[in-house]
């Protein structure tokens, strides 16, 4: 059964090969159904793989092999919640070392241009905690790291 709320994603011709590398990389992924187009469209020619029926974390998601003429952006990211750094390690290493490339905080983006946050939970908690120079000290920690480092936010928070 079709979700009745699903994530769409553009991709330029490259749906299947995303949703085959989340679904390896990603614990509670998986790609569902590949649907072939039933005729040429502006992006691709019958049979051409046009949409694919994937999760991500437990997310509902449809890669759409729309063409180049629109692409991810910042403004949509996914945010992976990591128990340790063992995990947000293999994460951030597999989307960067896929093709991706770093960015701030613990953002990344993969080889499709999708973003990504792969931010550890000690992190969320360091920077909301009710004392505010506690989640002072553990923001600005964060704010010169592009992979979050836990022992450096751990330290930061005890002062």
């Amino acid at each position: 059964m079709i979700p009745k709320n699903t994530l769409c994603l553009w991709y330029d011709g490259t749906a299947l090969d995303a949703a085959q590398f989340y679904a390896k990389t990603f614990p509670d992924s998986a790609v569902g159904a590949v649907h072939r187009a039933p005729g040429d469209f502006p992006a691709g020619k019958q049979g051409d793989v046009l949409v694919v029926h994937f999760t991500v974390a437990g997310i509902p998601c449809i890669g759409m092999n729309g063409g180049p003429g629109m692409k991810h952006s910042e403004a949509f990211s996914f945010q992976i919640a990591t128990d340790d750094q063992e995990e947000t390690d293999r994460l951030w290493n597999a989307i960067v070392g896929n093709g991706g490339q770093e960015s701030a905080c613990g953002w990344c983006k993969d080889k499709w241009g999708l973003s990504w946050q792969i931010t550890p939970r000690v992190l969320t908690a360091a920077f909301t905690d009710p004392d505010r120079a506690v989640a002072k000290r553990a923001f600005e920690a964060m704010m010169k790291m592009t992979k979050i480092d836990i022992a450096a936010i751990e330290a930061a928070r005890r002062g």
